[in-house]
């Protein structure tokens, strides 16, 4: 299956991309994609406590499972006033 990944503020600097198109296996959930990312972007590693997720838009916990076409997006806690 294929599923788009947005990534925000430090995530999209560290991937130096704000989109990427992952294919993974069917019963994948959002933390399985997140470890999946973190192992190609070692800096994600230090986020995985205190990142968000969002599927289609809605937010979405880590236990999640991706269906085809899904679109994942990971939001860092953001800091600043």
């Amino acid at each position: 299956m294929r599923v788009t990944v947005k990534l925000f503020a430090r995530l999209r600097d560290v991937a130096g991309t704000s989109e990427l198109v992952r294919e993974v296996e069917s019963g994948t959930s959002v933390r399985t994609l997140w470890r999946s990312l973190a192992e190609q972007y070692p800096d994600f590693a230090s986020y995985e406590r205190s990142i968000s997720s969002a599927v289609n838009a809605d937010y979405a916990r880590m236990d999640q499972v991706l269906a085809d076409g899904d679109e994942v997006a990971f939001l860092p806690p953001v800091s600043g006033g």
